[in-house]
């Protein structure tokens, strides 16, 4: 029995696979370094995309992440396409690189993108000092609002709600699309105890949205612990290295990729 769901599992495996490759999609990528460091054509090897893009086979993969993005928005938060900078900042948040997608596809320089995953929340807890509001907010309190009209973005200043107002944008402007809500992993910078916390955010407000959520927090995939005493797979305990954007990668495609999609 074990070796023949083993065979399934493979076959199903091959066979998702086989099916992206008949019916390729077009994919967008948002989110912050370990996104940003596999480059915007996606072939960076220090980024889980690259490895991403190879084993999936998409019809075309683009990065709009950026190093120091943040999901949660501050009071100065504008639309602002045109910055561009690789650390923290008032404007370089999830919101603005929806904003960069959307103008693409107006132009035509973007295909309309059949999925969307979404890999962020690091520099939130990690830089916590400058996004005070982050967690003052509930998933429950930042989805209590089911008004039509959406709030000035300078006002959305939580996680939760910060996460809700991009992903409704992302909603709204691709509704065939699948969007996917990737958790940050474990890092030598952030408590495992916060990743988790954030992680089960993050999953919350996924559920609140209709939006399914991969989860790299665990142990599993890159450890706190191990990072601390030896770096295994992050270059300095918050990056990828090599293995560790392989491993990420190919996880992701492993839960995209599956037979029950």
């Amino acid at each position: 029995m074990k070796r023949l769901r083993t065979i399934l599992i493979i076959l199903c495996w091959f066979l998702a696979l086989g099916l992206s490759a008949q019916h390729p999609v077009h994919v967008v990528l948002i989110g912050d370094s370990n996104t940003w460091i596999g480059g915007e054509e996606c072939d960076q090897s220090r980024g889980w995309s690259k490895w991403f893009k190879d084993a999936f086979q998409p019809l075309s993969c683009r990065s709009y992440a950026r190093s120091g993005a943040t999901w949660t928005n501050t009071k100065l938060t504008t639309y602002n396409t045109v910055e561009n900078v690789e650390v923290l900042s008032d404007n370089n948040v999830v919101f603005n690189q929806v904003n960069r997608l959307r103008e693409a596809v107006q132009s035509g320089v973007q295909p309309t993108p059949d999925l969307i995953i979404m890999l962020a929340g690091t520099n939130d807890m990690w830089f916590s000092s400058k996004r005070p509001g982050a967690y003052a907010m509930s998933v429950e309190q930042a989805f209590s609002d089911t008004s039509s009209s959406p709030w000035p973005v300078h006002q959305v200043l939580s996680l939760a709600s910060s996460i809700r107002y991009s992903c409704e944008l992302l909603q709204s402007s691709y509704p065939q699309a699948r969007l996917v809500l990737v958790t940050p992993m474990q890092s030598t910078k952030v408590s495992a105890a916060l990743t988790e916390q954030t992680g089960d955010l993050i999953e919350r407000c996924g559920r609140r949205l209709g939006i399914d959520v991969i989860r790299l927090d665990s142990s599993d995939c890159i450890s706190r612990a191990q990072e601390q005493k030896k770096l295994t797979y992050t270059s300095d305990g918050v990056h990828t290295n090599e293995a560790g954007a392989q491993r990420i990668g190919e996880l992701i495609v492993e839960h995209i990729s599956t037979c029950t999609e």
